[in-house]
């Protein structure tokens, strides 16, 4: 916890399962923490601030808010994110894959780029983008969503190429890429839970606990060779 003492994390897509998970966890390791999202968490963790990811000039406001209250930004954990409703890709709409890709790529770029601005200044920041096993290792079933999938994939394209440009400036950034996680979006499916767990070796979702505690390893000091990488952690789902 001592290495934690007066370090400041911005956690986006705070009142998703996975965003409350992380702010939780690092308020336990003694953080401070700002909680960023359209709409409040259920609970008090940290302070909340009125986000859209996908509005720069909100996000630019936001980061200078978090500036004059406590000076400076260490982390960074870009966790919003959505993901429509199984659609054949002959039958997806242009709106619905332009919400997708504002929300998981635009919005994790600008979150970003805002943050990473400020780390540049002082030459040092950790950044964890929450992508997916759906980006790079697996095409999901039976559920279909195009739009999800290559988002994802972006994220972790886009965090390689920030790593190449700021790891050398002093800014570590990469992406943790989850399986099937029990929070409350995935609960909208259980018909599919049960093929789900069946191609999964470990036989069950993960926790938003352990998303949160892979977090915290990527942006320890223990993670300090970790520079542009995926992480990734499906329960050996893409093994089958």
């Amino acid at each position: 916890m001592a290495q934690y003492k007066n370090k400041v994390v911005v956690v986006t897509g705070a009142s998703g399962g996975i965003g409350t998970a992380v702010c939780k966890r690092m308020l336990e390791e003694g953080m401070r923490v700002f909680a960023l999202d359209l709409y409040p968490p259920k609970e008090q963790i940290g302070t909340f601030i009125k986000m859209d990811v996908t509005d720069e000039l909100n996000i630019t406001r936001g980061v200078e808010q978090i500036i004059i209250e406590v000076g400076h930004i260490d982390y960074l954990v870009a966790a919003a994110g959505v993901a429509e409703t199984s659609t054949p890709c002959e039958e997806m709409t242009a709106q619905v894959w332009d919400h997708t890709m504002n929300i998981n790529l635009r919005g994790v770029f600008l979150t970003c780029q805002a943050v990473g601005k400020l780390m540049l200044k002082v030459g040092s920041g950790r950044i964890v983008a929450i992508a997916s096993m759906s980006g790079n290792s697996v095409v999901n079933s039976p559920q279909q969503q195009i739009a999800y999938n290559a988002s994802k994939a972006g994220v972790t394209a886009m965090t390689k190429s920030m790593a190449y440009e700021w790891g050398p400036r002093g800014i570590r950034i990469n992406a943790l890429s989850p399986g099937y996680v029990g929070t409350p979006l995935l609960e909208s499916k259980k018909e599919m839970h049960a093929q789900w767990k069946s191609r999964t070796p470990l036989g069950r979702f993960a926790t938003p606990e352990e998303v949160a505690a892979a977090t915290l390893f990527l942006l320890s000091d223990e993670a300090d060779f970790f520079l542009g990488s995926e992480l990734l952690m499906d329960g050996g789902y893409g093994l089958a």
